[in-house]
């Protein structure tokens, strides 16, 4: 199995969609706010005037996350614009890149609607130009002089962690159940479904069998 060919989020904006269960990962990217604000700022201000911005979204997926860290990035920009007295923002180039099988196809209809969103609200949504690059960050995505880099000490890479458990839909029917306030009608998992399908095919039971043995080996280990 070729996992470039299978691993992806689930499309589209329907109930089981990636874009319609990703709340952790929403959360991960406000509460880092701060960080790439101050790393967006340091870039602009040591750019040459009129020079264009270009800055990669590696693992960008598809559904409301996507737009939430450009609209961050633009908004940045903006700021700073108007604190160095500059009447209109540079041009800004967004590579949006992750695995052929995501759903690129969401993202790019709802660009017309965030490019209305942005000039409403006065970011400069006419400079903005938006590219989707289908492939492995693991091998080479983009032309010579492409990309602005920034780089982190490696050791906060490494110390960097989301602690995250994914239960089962047995174990969440038990705790939902259990705490008693709601009921369940039906439940549907999101997450890793492309990439297990994919191996071992589109059974639902067989799902359930292959969390229940995972989280076996989580407690055993």
């Amino acid at each position: 199995m070729e996992v470039t060919k299978v691993l992806h989020m689930n499309g589209g904006i329907g109930n089981s969609s990636y874009a319609k269960n990703s709340l952790l990962q929403q959360k991960v990217i406000l509460m880092t706010k701060s960080i790439t604000n101050k790393a967006i700022s340091a870039l602009y201000n040591n750019l040459s005037p009129g020079e264009t911005i270009r800055i990669a979204d590696l693992g960008c997926s598809s559904g409301p996350n996507t737009f939430l860290t450009i609209s961050q990035l633009i908004q940045t920009i903006h700021e700073e614009c108007k604190s160095n007295g500059q009447q209109q923002s540079p041009e800004i180039h967004v590579f949006l890149n992750d695995l052929p099988s995501n759903d690129f196809n969401t993202i790019f209809r709802s660009l017309p609607t965030f490019y209305e969103d942005l000039r409403k609200q006065n970011t400069g949504g006419d400079g903005l130009f938006v590219t989707g690059i289908a492939g492995s960050f693991y091998t080479r995505l983009f032309p010579s002089k492409t990309l602005h880099f920034r780089s982190i000490e490696e050791e906060k890479v490494y110390t960097f962690n989301i602690p995250a458990y994914y239960p089962s839909v047995r174990e969440v029917m038990y705790i939902v159940d259990k705490e008693g306030s709601f009921t369940i009608d039906i439940l549907k998992t999101s997450f890793t479904e492309p990439l297990l399908v994919s191996h071992f095919g589109d059974n639902e039971i067989l799902m359930d069998q292959a969390f229940h043995k995972c989280r076996e080996i989580y407690v055993n280990s």
